[in-house]
């Protein structure tokens, strides 16, 4: 097997961090087709100050080359780079012939891609990156004012792929969200009228520029030292942050759905979010840490725990097979809230009669407040998930978390106050806190869950997201109608609702949740860069 070269190590170490970009107001209103025309050409006047510190930082690269094809494999990207320049600038002039001649109508087109208005003052985002990479490519890392540490000599042979490590995560995050926006899109729909630019960077023509670059960084790398690799690395994840918050920091002027804490549509509304701990925060089940801690020098005890386990999970299952019964549903089977709901209430009999069984065996007697507290200080967290700012809202004083929780009113007896232990339990939390004593403004809710028990919580918030879905919450969902769909699909769709419904509501078709595969999309969405 071929030795994984560096970029497509890199790419898959840090691509999460695209997702700022994609779930940012000016990319998610590109997709939409709403972005307004002083935004646009804002953007692609930045587009090509990028393009010309491509084009600084080659030829300076290209200086310092040793070797004449590593010399006149940089001066072809050069020369791509500026051809992409003339290009662009010739695209958009293109763009709004194709659009007067689809249209038939001078007017909007020339507002559509803003051309008449278009403004060449560097943006800070962009000034940033552009001082990053002529840093670099004039081989002055050690002087640069970035949080990146050159352990070795900085030769001048090493120029070259330390420049390309720079730009080759900014051309791989233009080909990868533009081919994500532009995989929404209808094809045989003429009415996008940035459909155009959005080809443009999601063509084969530009991916290949990007895999030529990369090929070249590749080629550069393959005998530096783990170390040197290592200061690759670096450099390649902070260029890519920095091209990440120029579009995530795009001002756009109109009304958006992202981030949604700022989001002008949230009006008067208190946004609430409420999160599932165990297994959605957590990459293990929280009683599981404690057992494996606590029983690890108790072999008994610990084949007692994993028989009580057993047992639980067995039961679970039989409860969650009775949908089973009967003939299966046809696709596009109506939302059933009432049959779900009774197939969760068995489940929470299975939850009760396992917190019973757990008490009566005696295992957490003697169990101490600080041994709970160590095993939670040990709990790994899901990828993406901010340990800082989850134990940061656990330690706070203010009044601006709730838990609820089981616990363990006499840690020494073992006995368990029920709260939240089921569905139906988990269900009235839920209520309790959204119709609670009331407030000036009505609440937003979100919902954050990953497995059956948060079913019913996800489906009574106005946003309910569910991340990487276990195998039996699809099944339940197939069985009783609930639809679920990728979340950023659904907020380009919606994105553009707005625009024509000024009383956007969330929660305007019932059965829906949307799905996420990492903690990052849930961040972006909510709070942004």
């Amino acid at each position: 097997m071929a030795k994984e070269g560096i970029s497509i190590r890199c790419w898959n170490k840090f691509k999460v961090e695209s997702v700022f970009a994609r779930f940012s107001p000016f990319f998610v209103s590109l997709a939409a087709g709403t972005l307004d025309a002083e935004s646009f050409s804002r953007c692609i006047s930045q587009d090509a100050h990028f393009l010309n510190s491509f084009a600084q930082a080659f030829e300076l690269a290209a200086d310092c080359a040793k070797e004449n094809d590593t010399k006149r494999a940089i001066g072809g990207l050069r020369i791509s780079a500026f051809q992409k320049l003339e290009m662009n600038a010739m695209f958009v002039r293109l763009c709004l012939f194709w659009v007067i001649f689809d249209l038939m109508n001078e007017r909007r087109a020339k507002q559509a891609w803003g051309v008449e208005d278009s403004n060449d003052r560097i943006s800070d985002a962009t000034a940033k990156y552009r001082d990053f990479l002529l840093v670099i490519a004039s081989g002055k890392v050690e002087d640069a004012q970035f949080p990146i540490k050159i352990a070795t000599p900085f030769k001048k042979t090493k120029v070259a792929v330390y420049t390309l490590g720079a730009i080759a995560p900014c051309m791989r995050l233009y080909a990868y969200v533009y081919h994500e926006i532009r995989a929404l899109q209808d094809p045989p729909d003429a009415s996008h009228i940035y459909k155009k630019w959005i080809n443009n960077y999601a063509s084969r023509d530009f991916l290949a520029l990007t895999m030529e670059t990369e090929d070249l960084l590749d080629k550069l790398s393959a005998r530096m030292t783990e170390q040197e690799l290592d200061e690759i690395e670096n450099l390649y994840r902070q260029a890519l942050k920095l091209q990440v918050e120029f579009f995530a920091t795009q001002p756009v002027s109109q009304q958006t759905l992202v981030p949604l804490s700022r989001a002008q549509e949230l009006g008067n509304q208190k946004l609430t979010i409420f999160c599932d701990f165990d297994l959605t925060c957590s990459v293990t089940n929280s009683s599981t840490a404690l057992a494996d801690m606590t029983f690890s020098n108790s072999q008994p005890m610990k084949n007692t725990w994993d028989h009580l386990r057993t047992q639980h999970v067995e039961e679970v299952k039989k409860f969650l097979d009775y949908v089973n019964f009967g003939a299966p549903p046809l696709p596009g089977k109506e939302y059933d809230y009432a049959g779900l709901r009774h197939t969760l209430e068995l489940v929470s009999e299975a939850e009760e009669k396992a917190s019973e069984r757990m008490e009566n065996s005696g295992l957490l007697q003697g169990l101490t407040l600080e041994r709970v507290k160590f095993v939670g200080k040990q709990i790994v967290l899901q990828d993406g998930c901010r340990s800082e700012l989850i134990r940061s809202a656990f330690s706070s004083d203010l009044d601006v978390l709730n838990v609820h929780s089981n616990e363990l009113t006499y840690v020494t007896t073992g006995e368990i106050f029920k709260t939240v232990q089921s569905p139906m339990e988990k269900l009235q939390s839920f209520i309790d806190v959204r119709w609670g004593p009331k407030s000036e403004r009505e609440h937003l809710t979100v919902c954050i869950g990953s497995d059956v028990g948060d079913f019913l919580c996800l489906l009574e918030a106005d946003i309910g997201i569910v991340i990487n879905a276990s195998a039996r919450m699809r099944k339940l969902a197939f069985q009783f109608g609930v639809k679920l769909i990728p979340l950023f699909p659904t907020l380009v769709k919606k994105q553009k609702e707005i625009v024509t419904d000024s009383s956007f509501n969330w929660k305007s078709v019932l059965g829906i949740l949307f799905m996420v595969s990492s903690w990052a999309e849930i961040e972006a969405f909510i709070f942004g860069l």
